[in-house]
């Protein structure tokens, strides 16, 4: 690795190239200050050895803006509890924490895609009978049942407007509706 234009007390956002004395028995919540050092075929500007300030605590208990997780694989928004998935998460670079920088979290599913609410309910009401609101949603399978059933005579439509009214039924890729 080369570095030799950082200087070596700034190279805080890149962890790979330190190595800092950590003190697992602080106590948690505390500001410390550790001792860093360049690791061995690091070039930087400066002293190799430098002091950085941290929070005791373990990676997996830093702030959520401190942290970075993997996509939402697995994660439906819609449906009944519980909302969330696990998640394979790091800290971000030059956050310096104890304990293992990659764990688990459960993260709440909470993303969009684009399906309106309101554009849902209104083909609901307007076209329902004839499968447009479950087509409009990616549920193209029941669609086609609702549009050669008529809406089951009139009740898939009311029930599809009972759900759809009271956001349970939603978009067949598990997001949220942007409204």
């Amino acid at each position: 690795m080369n570095q030799q234009d950082s200087n070596c007390s700034e190279m805080y956002s890149q962890i790979e190239c330190i190595q800092c004395d950590l003190d697992e028995k602080c106590r948690y919540g505390e500001n410390i200050t550790i001792s860093c050092k360049v690791k061995n075929g690091v070039e930087c500007k400066g002293s190799k050895e430098f002091k950085r300030h941290m929070i005791c605590q373990y990676c997996y208990q830093t702030p959520m803006w401190q942290q970075i997780c993997n996509s939402m694989k697995g994660c439906n928004s819609v449906g009944p509890p519980p909302n969330s998935f696990p998640a394979n998460c790091t800290v971000s670079p030059e956050v310096i924490c104890l304990g293992s920088r990659w764990f688990s979290r459960n993260m709440p599913c909470k993303w969009k895609n684009g399906y309106r609410w309101s554009t849902t309910f209104v083909l609901s009401v307007t076209l329902g009978g004839f499968g447009a609101d479950r087509f409009y949603l990616g549920r193209w399978q029941e669609g086609i049942g609702k549009l050669f059933s008529f809406g089951g005579l009139g009740v898939w439509t009311i029930i599809d407007i009972i759900l759809i009214g009271v956001r349970y039924l939603g978009p067949a890729d598990g997001s949220l509706y942007v409204d």
